[in-house]
């Protein structure tokens, strides 16, 4: 039986702009749907935390002008659950906002926070470790992040330093916390065992994430003071356009756990990936199969003598047919046609050209 004191927030507002050009503006990443389920990323988030968290209490921060999208990838989603950011602002601001919401309704309210564009594979163990974190947080004034070892020096992600590496399963003190490092610092960090990946999955009691955002980031919290009259009137979406032009954009990282000295990890041995760019997705597909690829093809592919690369068509009417690459990405969807090294400086460069006028359509 679900706590009815337990909350999930899904955020889903970004857009997802290192993994161009699957996500752009028009398409943000968590309603693609890539993954082995046919589901979106969206939709994988809700179905993760349904049975964990109430249904009434499940509820979905995204931005106005994707409404209908969220809602065609969860129908039965509440209307007063979806909450809609005029801009994306990140994470600090919808935080704030679904902490307001929340805590109109349930003072009492405990919270999950997860993003939407996460695969996680172990399901009933990512359940099992929420409901211990939940338990915790609602027996203490903390901050909670999950954090996960890390199989890589990957520099597309943060990383939080602990005060016991490896610990008993149970929350520990973060020393740190350092956003997308150099590989060469990632390496550093890897060896020394101190540090873990940072999901970005929150769980805290929602009085406990106003107060330390009133205590370490008032610049958002002062655009929030009229929150118990406007929050579920009949006026709130206009309130929200008056307010969120001068919203400061600011990370829920940046804006307290860096600063709060009540933050804690809750190491996670789920099997967890943030797809955020084109590496973890390499990661993710390749670990599905066999020769060392990753493959994600709609239609019919032959594929020869390749190695590290990544191939993905939503083209059911084409054949793929690619030979002799190693370390590549090969993208092939209705508009765009993107063969690039699979290495982070040749990405970045490429989507540096995206700024010019002449690509304005492709965003």
């Amino acid at each position: 039986m679900t706590n009815p004191h337990h909350y999930c927030v899904i955020m889903a507002g970004g857009v997802g702009s290192r993994f161009w050009p699957l996500s752009r503006q028009s398409r943000p990443k968590q309603f693609l749907e890539i993954s082995t389920t046919g589901k979106s990323f969206l939709r994988l988030a809700y179905d993760r935390v349904s049975g964990l968290i109430p249904p009434e209490n499940i509820l979905v921060v995204s931005q106005t002008r994707y409404r209908s999208r969220v809602l065609s990838a969860i129908p039965e989603l509440e209307e007063r659950n979806l909450l809609l950011e005029p801009y994306n602002r990140n994470t600090a601001p919808c935080i704030a906002y679904s902490s307001y919401t929340i805590l109109k309704r349930d003072p009492d309210a405990v919270v999950l926070v997860l993003p939407a564009d996460q695969v996680i594979r172990d399901a009933d163990l990512f359940r099992s470790t929420a409901l211990d974190a939940l338990a915790y947080a609602s027996a203490h004034p903390v901050m909670i992040t999950l954090g996960v070892m890390p199989r890589r020096p990957d520099p597309n992600f943060g990383y939080i330093q602990i005060e016991r590496p490896g610990g008993d399963g149970g929350p520990v003190r973060v020393k740190t916390f350092t956003e997308k490092p150099s590989r060469e610092l990632a390496e550093v960090f890897i060896e020394s065992g101190e540090f873990m990946w940072n999901t970005g999955i929150f769980i805290w009691r929602a009085a406990v994430a106003a107060a330390q955002l009133e205590r370490y980031a008032p610049e958002i919290t002062v655009m929030w003071k009229d929150w118990r009259s406007m929050i579920g009137s009949p006026s709130e979406s206009g309130w929200l356009e008056k307010i969120y032009p001068d919203m400061p954009r600011m990370a829920i990282d940046y804006a307290v756990m860096e600063k709060s000295d009540a933050v804690m990890a809750y190491p996670a041995r789920f099997t967890w990936s943030d797809l955020g760019n084109w590496d973890s997705l390499y990661e993710y597909l390749a670990a599905l199969g066999t020769d060392g690829n990753a493959i994600r093809i709609s239609g019919k592919g032959l594929l020869r003598e390749n190695s590290g690369t990544l191939v993905v068509s939503t083209r059911k009417d084409k054949l793929i047919a690619v030979k002799g690459l190693k370390d590549f990405i090969v993208l092939d969807i209705d508009d765009v046609l993107m063969i690039c090294p699979r290495d982070e400086k040749s990405l970045k460069d490429l989507f540096s050209e995206l700024a010019l006028p002449e690509y304005e359509n492709y965003r």
